[in-house]
């Protein structure tokens, strides 16, 4: 249900547009099954029908969260870089939760940052146009008070935190989703070696969330796009991609979260091996035309 939370964000930093022109610009019978999924609807329906602040989140972690169920683990790890201010960690926080009441699976969030706002950028490639440094301070000591049990903020460098978080991920409570809200390409880079640990440390589809793939100067030769690029023709068995046909599955097709949203394939993954990957029973399409 609405709150003073939702309108004033809704009404602020531009995020009219997804109410005035994303979402009214779908189909009447559609907006109108939306209000009574809004007021009686599960927290599963409410997601399926971009209900929650930052679906981009409230998307992949469901997601995921089945994905682990699917799989007999009962725990995940879900992560953001680029922390800044902290609201999205909170809201990661808060739907972490409502997941993990609804699908059983209990979920870890970790939030990644430097803590001292926007490094220099290195040339064109982080887009100067868009950023700068010193851009998007942190009040660490007031986020790290409201952040709640289940969440851990890592402060520095990515380059050093990262190799030092990998080796505490277990196989139990694989990363299941990565959020990348870090600006730069040269520190997309770093964040990226995050998908370099073990293969049963990942869930084998990890949805990605590219936050600044949106501007009009963003191309595959700059920013996070040029990060990906980079990562897919280093990593022979490791591939970032749009995540398959998303658009065609949501019931809303006019979401601009859905254009950010990649998936991460872990090819190497157990599961995507054939002699791990092999049902008990063969598969078998019947045909209604023989007799």
């Amino acid at each position: 249900m609405l709150n003073s939370y939702v309108i004033r964000r809704a009404l602020s930093d531009g995020k009219y547009r997804k109410i005035f022109v994303e979402r009214l610009s779908e189909p009447l019978h559609l907006n109108l099954i939306a209000l009574g999924v809004a007021l009686f609807g599960s927290y599963r329906a409410k997601v399926a029908f971009d209900l929650m602040v930052r679906q981009q989140y409230a998307f992949p972690i469901l997601f995921a969260a089945e994905e682990a169920k699917k799989r007999g683990l009962s725990r995940i790890t879900v992560l953001e870089f680029g922390v800044a201010a902290g609201a999205g960690l909170l809201n990661m926080c808060d739907l972490a939760r409502r997941t993990e009441a609804a699908t059983g699976i209990a979920i870890d969030v970790v939030g990644f940052d430097t803590g001292a706002g926007m490094p220099p950028a290195i040339d064109y490639r982080d887009m100067p146009e868009y950023f700068q440094e010193g851009d998007f301070p942190m009040d660490f000591e007031a986020l790290r008070r409201a952040l709640p049990g289940r969440c851990r903020l890592v402060i520095g460098d990515a380059e050093t935190t990262i190799p030092a978080f990998l080796a505490s991920v277990t196989d139990e409570a694989p990363i299941g989703f990565v959020s990348v809200d870090v600006d730069y390409y040269s520190s997309a880079v770093k964040v990226l070696t995050v998908l370099d640990g073990r293969p049963e440390q990942y869930l084998p589809l990890v949805p990605v969330y590219l936050d600044d793939v949106s501007m009009d100067g963003a191309n595959p030769w700059n920013g996070e796009l040029l990060a990906v690029s980079e990562f897919n023709a280093d990593h022979p068995l490791r591939k970032i991609a749009p995540f398959n046909v998303l658009r065609s599955k949501r019931v809303f097709k006019n979401a601009g979260w859905i254009d950010r949203m990649f998936a991460a394939h872990i090819h190497d993954h157990p599961a995507r091996t054939p002699a791990t990957a092999k049902r008990a029973q063969q598969a078998y399409i019947p045909n209604e035309y023989l007799r």
